[in-house]
């Protein structure tokens, strides 16, 4: 029998025993964002470690930091061979609103192949895949084929606060060749992808104030500044009218498309017209020049998230409003930095700031972007496994959204990281009914487990950036 042969073997004969296993991974509500489930990440962290000793994995702990602990396990006897650093998570987001559920979000529930819990798909579910494919790595020989090593957090969902510092103070213990994370999703169904770059972020708050007070509009109306205005005024000056930012030196370290890159895109043949039907939109916009997913993929945004201020209640109320706002958040591309970003909008508001007005800037989340070349090996091997076992060719994509912990794994380790993962968007993460296709539950551990001997091919040489 192949290795694919015996995979297929195991985890045919330990389907039921697995999904009974990972519902009761789903049933601790390890919500990370409320104090009032501390001791439900604690509970979920030693389920982890209780299921890596299962699973054949050693030298486990449960590490504290000043908030939820990060859960360490490994297995280090394949010696010459590459070592794999396997990065998830185990906390959660809130349930709310509970009322649009179908089933308990801490219930965990089988319909028309879908599991439905909290955290099925983002991350429970995937952590759990790798443990499994381990288990039977395991249990095909009594070793693995290439060295493990197992880090699993609990506050990615509140951003990871602790983890950054978590990995300066451990490199020797995560000292590595490849990371791999499975927390992104397919291309579609039956369309396995590889992501190798994500955007990074940097948000701010633009805070104008004018009178000490709302002002009747009647008797200051057309004397006085109105905050509104100006903060409308700032926000168009960020884009013409073809969508393009204007902020001076926005783009100046935009790293350009590969042709390489825009042929792969090109031939995935993107339905930009389903697209539209699906979001209930007549047209797509955006920067002139480039697709859909080029637009969304490789080039930075500036988007404005919220605008607040004066009466929005119901009716009319004659005011002169003296504060307004709004929130903003650009994502970023390859090779430009958060930090330089937030400084250009600064100069850039301050220069289109209207007269009558004071403008306060405050900052919010910054994460770097993140690249690995697709043609790595690690990463064309991690196509390799998806192809036979999914019997198509794996999709190599770069993702809009941002996993700003991705840049730090990449920068303080040094290592490339593949991003292998098994969801769809359609599985409802962070909201109601969260699922996960069990189609892609099921192929996705024998991906894995294939994997692992795919890379047992390499060399440490072989693998490094």
């Amino acid at each position: 029998m192949s290795h694919l042969e015996k995979l297929d073997a195991y985890f045919t004969s330990k389907r039921e025993k697995h999904l009974e296993q990972l519902k009761d991974f789903l049933r601790i509500p390890s919500i990370s964002a409320l104090s009032e489930h501390k001791s439900d990440m604690q509970k979920a962290a030693e389920w982890l470690k209780d299921s890596f000793q299962q699973a054949g994995l050693e030298n486990l702990s449960i590490d504290p930091t000043e908030g939820h602990p990060v859960v360490y396990g490994d297995w280090l006897h394949a010696e010459e061979k590459p070592t794999i650093l396997f990065y998830g998570h185990y906390d959660v987001q809130p349930v709310d609103p509970v009322n649009l559920w179908e089933s308990g979000p801490f219930e965990p529930e089988v319909r028309d192949n879908k599991l439905y819990a909290r955290g099925a798909s983002d991350d429970k579910g995937q952590v759990f895949m790798h443990i499994k494919a381990v288990e039977a790595l395991m249990n095909e020989n009594g070793s693995l084929p290439v060295n493990v090593k197992f880090i699993i957090e609990g506050e990615e969902e509140v951003g990871s606060p602790n983890l950054e510092k978590y990995i300066e103070e451990n490199k020797e213990k995560l000292a590595a060749d490849i990371i791999v994370i499975s927390d992104t999703g397919m291309y579609g169904p039956g369309k396995p992808a590889i992501c190798y770059g994500l955007r990074g972020l940097a948000g701010v708050q633009i805070d104008v104030k004018g009178a000490k007070g709302d002002l009747h509009s009647g008797i200051y109306g057309g004397g006085v500044q109105n905050p509104i205005h100006a903060i409308s005024e700032i926000l168009a000056s960020f884009h013409d009218q073809e969508g393009t930012i204007a902020v001076d030196g926005f783009y100046e370290d935009v790293r350009p498309l590969a042709d390489e890159e825009r042929a792969a895109y090109e031939a995935l043949n993107f339905d930009e017209d389903a697209l539209k039907e699906q979001i209930g939109v007549g047209e797509l916009f955006g920067e002139k020049g480039y697709s859909y997913l080029e637009r969304t993929w490789t080039r930075p945004t500036l988007e404005v998230n919220g605008v607040f201020g004066g009466f929005s209640g119901e009716g009319i109320k004659t005011v002169l409003p003296s504060e307004a706002g709004a929130k903003i958040t650009c994502r970023l591309v390859p090779d430009q930095d958060p930090e330089d970003i937030v400084k250009k909008l600064k100069a850039h508001i301050e220069k289109h700031k209207p007269a009558g007005v004071t403008v306060t800037v405050s900052e919010f989340d910054k994460g770097k972007p993140f690249i690995t070349p697709f043609d790595h090996p690690a990463i064309q091997a991690a196509g390799k496994s998806f192809e036979k076992v999914y019997d198509v060719p794996t999709a190599f994509t770069r993702m809009g959204g941002s996993i700003p912990i991705v840049a730090a794994f990449d920068e303080i380790l040094n290592l490339p990281v593949v991003l292998m993962g098994f969801g769809l968007s359609s599985e409802n993460f962070h909201a109601p009914n969260e699922h996960f296709h069990l189609e892609n539950f099921d192929k996705g551990l024998r991906v894995i487990g294939e994997y692992y001997h795919e890379l047992a091919q390499f060399s440490k040489d072989d693998l490094k950036k």
